[in-house]
């Protein structure tokens, strides 16, 4: 059994509030990627396959995770991309750099090509060009790896009345809502916009002990603000907690919110998943220097 640190972080309006240090169960595969893959990868072995394909963007945690796993599992990997302007800055791309150099396969594709990637058609010509693989999902989300999630929480976390993480894909939440126990409310705070999530969720989650916090995501899927760079240096300025801006900077920047609006009850125990996903800071303290934006100034 895994074990994961929690950390306690702040006493406020007579709440506590602990972290689930989930970004440390591995190096470069942490958090809800290394649970979202555990029981994929066995599926592969056991199947027999040799090379896994998935999908992500420019800065894609989850690409990032396949391509070392893979290598330390003895997979081939490949990535479809999404941005075919990206084949030329791979060097200048800290992910796609880390992915190639442990040795992930890429194909670069349009946007419009990658909104069709779901398609049969399309895994079909995926398919007659590379062979046989086995297929993980954008994200990692399908029911091996909710079942993955379904590990986070254990017996020790049954003191907390409140779980609360970041939502991409659904996979996570949809684990962590299915090994909840009764007393305690799941909530999910999207990184992204758009009210689809609660369809993907329901699809694998069968428990209604959940709610999606849909304020908190600042604009969309990587959008950021001076106010949450700010929150994210401070928060770790403070507890030495290192928070990402596209998921757990937005739910922790969240959670204290709400606790000051006194929406938590009295002596409410809150635990915060902390999912990982720091292997994109680099890549984004790049584009908030290219827009002249203070930098996220964590040492990961």
């Amino acid at each position: 059994m895994i074990e994961v640190k929690k950390q306690f972080v702040l006493n406020k309006n007579t709440v506590d509030v602990f972290i689930k240090r989930e970004d440390l169960i591995h190096p470069f595969v942490s958090g809800n990627k290394y649970r979202k893959l555990k029981y994929n990868l066995l599926k592969a072995k056991e199947d027999g396959y040799s090379v896994l394909l998935t999908f992500g963007g420019a800065f894609s945690n989850h690409i990032a995770a396949v391509a070392f796993a893979g290598k330390e599992n003895n997979f081939k990997t490949i990535g479809i991309i999404r941005g075919d302007e990206l084949r030329e800055k791979i060097e200048d791309n800290p992910t796609l750099k880390f992915a190639q150099e442990n040795g992930m396969q890429f194909e670069f594709i349009s946007r419009e090509q990658y909104s069709d990637k779901q398609s049969p058609e399309f895994e079909e010509e995926l398919r007659r060009r590379f062979g046989n693989f086995y297929l993980i999902p954008e994200g990692g989300t399908n029911e091996l790896a909710v079942k993955g999630c379904e590990e986070i929480l254990t017996a020790d976390d049954a003191q907390f009345d409140y779980i609360c993480c970041a939502v991409g894909t659904g996979g996570t939440i949809s684990g962590i809502i299915n090994s909840a126990l009764p007393h305690q409310k799941v909530l999910g705070f999207p990184a992204l916009k758009g009210d689809f999530l609660k369809k993907e969720i329901r699809k694998f989650a069968s428990n209604e002990n959940w709610e999606l916090i849909a304020d908190y995501h600042f604009g969309g899927y990587g959008k950021v603000n001076l106010e949450l760079i700010e929150f994210i240096n401070n928060f770790y300025q403070d507890n030495n907690v290192p928070l990402d801006p596209v998921y757990t900077g937005k739910l922790v920047f969240g959670v204290t919110d709400l606790i000051e609006k006194n929406y938590f009850p009295d002596k409410s125990k809150i635990l915060i998943i902390h999912t990982g996903g720091l292997q994109g800071i680099q890549g984004m303290n790049t584009v908030l220097e290219n827009k002249q934006l203070p930098k996220i100034n964590i040492n990961v």
